[in-house]
């Protein structure tokens, strides 16, 4: 049999080419995240300031697109099971869509609980052990949570009193803030924030329960004149993670992961805290009325009005809740 010999040129290319094969970094992993709220609003800054910090933590070995505005088709209240179930790798939620979840997610939306956003922070850390037990459980990762400054009335006139809210159909949020304004003669109507435009401009609805920040992020003073801060509640917002990508993960991208999540979430906490200002300036730019307190009769009507709802929750939720709340009223 004959050899058939090959010029020691041709082992040397295929030896560089191996070599230059295995120095290529891996292909990059590219992640979806889901946002129905705005570019320009506080959450979609913060979760755009996530994916930033876990692409230059990786290297670049992580690529995550945050699709803003519902553009995944994805609505806040599919984002659970979908990231749950690995449809998406991520999504920012809030947690005042997942009161059907678990009642722990309730308790940053309790009225007048949580009145600044230094409360709301001591309140977050106090139960976050809370919040990752119930994603664990779901088949995702709770990465971090940021908080909405706190709520007001958008509308076309001040409500500063029982009175003024006779009768107004105004948007909410959760069922908490629908049983309370039933409560006090209001016609509350819960509507996804993506919904809530249009609902205004049909005149469907007459006002909006919501942060200064989540009503600039729309421009919402095209269609509302006045804005009237009560200091309903801050409530969170979570950036949370399938299980399943989580576990494909090395423990080195965790880590860049987590790191991420903490910058992330510092950054959240310290925006909502400077937005507060910003948006009421950014707001009266725009000929809008803004009323930043109300009567101290008012703020004690709403909270008499609160304190059933908050009782009950306790009540329902047991000593988990007992021990967060008792905690926070403490200090601690």
């Amino acid at each position: 049999m004959k050899l058939t010999t090959r010029p020691i040129t041709t082992y040397l290319s295929a030896a560089i080419l191996g070599a230059a094969l295995l120095s290529q970094p891996a292909l990059a992993e590219s992640w979806d995240m889901s946002n129905e709220f705005p570019v320009t609003s506080l959450h979609g800054q913060v979760a755009d300031f996530f994916a930033n910090a876990v692409e230059e933590n990786t290297g670049g070995e992580i690529e995550i697109t945050a699709h803003h505005g519902g553009a995944l088709g994805y609505k806040t209240i599919d984002h659970f099971d979908a990231v749950g179930d690995g449809a998406i790798q991520l999504a920012s939620s809030p947690f005042s869509a997942w009161l059907g979840i678990d009642p722990i997610f309730q308790l940053s939306a309790l009225p007048f609980v949580a009145p600044t956003t230094e409360d709301a922070r001591r309140l977050y850390d106090l139960a976050k052990p809370e919040y990752a037990k119930v994603l664990e459980a779901n088949d995702q990762i709770l990465l971090f949570a940021t908080p909405w400054p706190p709520s007001g009335f958008w509308g076309n006139r001040t409500f500063d009193s029982a009175e003024s809210l006779n009768g107004v159909k105004i948007r909410t949020f959760d069922v908490t803030a629908t049983e309370l304004l039933k409560g006090i003669g209001a016609f509350p109507i819960k509507l996804a924030w993506s919904d809530v435009p249009a609902q205004l401009s049909t005149n469907a609805i007459d006002a909006v329960l919501t942060s200064a920040n989540g009503g600039v992020g729309v421009q919402l003073w095209e269609l509302q004149s006045h804005f009237t801060q009560v200091n309903y509640s801050s409530g969170l917002q979570a950036i949370h993670m399938s299980r399943d990508t989580w576990d494909g993960l090395s423990e080195e991208q965790r880590t860049q992961v987590e790191d991420a999540a903490r910058a992330a979430e510092a950054h959240g906490w310290k925006l909502a805290a400077e937005s507060i200002a910003k948006d009421f300036a950014t707001m009266r730019e725009h000929d809008m009325v803004v009323t930043e307190s109300v009567p101290a009769e008012f703020t004690a009507f709403l909270s008499d009005a609160a304190s059933p709802i908050v009782n009950q929750w306790v009540e329902k939720i047991g000593a988990r809740g007992e021990a967060i709340m008792s905690a926070y009223r403490a200090g601690n």
